[in-house]
């Protein structure tokens, strides 16, 4: 049995626990009354950026590393993320495998920080898309190594009757081709081998020309320094989803600001080029 399929099985479980517990019907309530929730598309498409927008993500341990920081509060992270320019934040749920939780998607919420949330766990039933709405996530990821096609094309129309983003994340050129012929509109590529745990950006590298214009594309997994986000400026990638560097750094806001500042001073440069190469306006 793979790693994905203990998952899948341990994410049923814990799915049938959850409806014993809050039937659909009550969760579907819930869910339609939450307002609706920052944009997430719009939040990393900034066209006078040309550096990747930062998706800043909480995260308590990974299966591969265990406990990245001893102190972790989640709110305290989620605040600095906001407070130091990230473009969103990616709030790891699942809490078997990397210790997270709704309740802290909840409270992250509550804050109020006026940044799109992102639920980050192995969604794969429109029950999971319904507690990601309620809890007041912009937007949910969904793994397409998990999902039949038609799974797939059914929690995309699923998360949009919800008003929730789906991250559409892809690892392979097979799993690309698969997530495009679903008509999804943001494609988060996996830089992390779900088999092996292994990272690399030129996974980022082989897929991103196989993207078409108009889908936004995200870089996920094994973005650590300054230069792997240049590197992914010069692929022309939208955003990139960073946890790990964030969450063991010594200084957690300024290693943000480090990231976030690139992209500023590459917005600086492209507004400084759009407006000395602009025609002269007619008097």
């Amino acid at each position: 049995m793979s790693i994905l399929d203990k998952i899948f099985s341990r994410k049923r479980e814990e799915m049938a626990a959850a409806i014993r517990s809050l039937p659909v019907a009550e969760l579907e309530r819930e869910a339609a009354a939450v307002p609706p929730p920052p944009d997430f598309a719009a939040a990393l498409i900034d066209q006078t950026y040309t550096a990747p927008r930062l998706i800043a993500e909480v995260k308590h341990r990974s299966p591969s590393k265990g406990v990245l920081c001893a102190d972790f509060d989640p709110l305290v992270l989620a605040q600095a993320y906001a407070r130091n320019g990230a473009a969103a934040i990616s709030v790891l749920t699942d809490e078997h495998y990397f210790g997270g939780s709704l309740h802290q998607l909840r409270a992250i919420s509550a804050l109020g920080l006026g940044k799109p949330l992102l639920r980050k766990d192995f969604i794969f039933d429109r029950y999971q898309l319904l507690q990601a709405r309620s809890s007041g996530a912009s937007a949910a990821l969904l793994i397409v190594a998990m999902l039949q096609p038609e799974k797939l094309a059914e929690l995309l129309a699923v998360a949009a009757d919800l008003q929730l983003a789906a991250l559409v994340e892809v690892h392979t050129r097979a799993e690309l081709d698969l997530a495009l012929s679903a008509r999804a509109s943001i494609i988060g590529i996996n830089n992390r081998d779900l088999h092996t745990f292994k990272t690399s950006l030129d996974i980022t590298a082989a897929l991103r020309p196989h993207t078409p214009e108009g889908v936004i594309i995200v870089s996920e997994s094994g973005i650590h320094t300054l230069e792997d986000t240049q590197r992914l400026a010069a692929l022309n990638v939208d955003a990139m989803l960073i946890g790990e560097e964030l969450v063991t750094a010594v200084d957690t806001a300024a290693r943000v600001r480090e990231f976030t500042r690139m992209a500023n001073k590459q917005r600086m440069r492209k507004i400084t080029s759009v407006n000395t190469h602009s025609p002269p306006v007619s008097r």
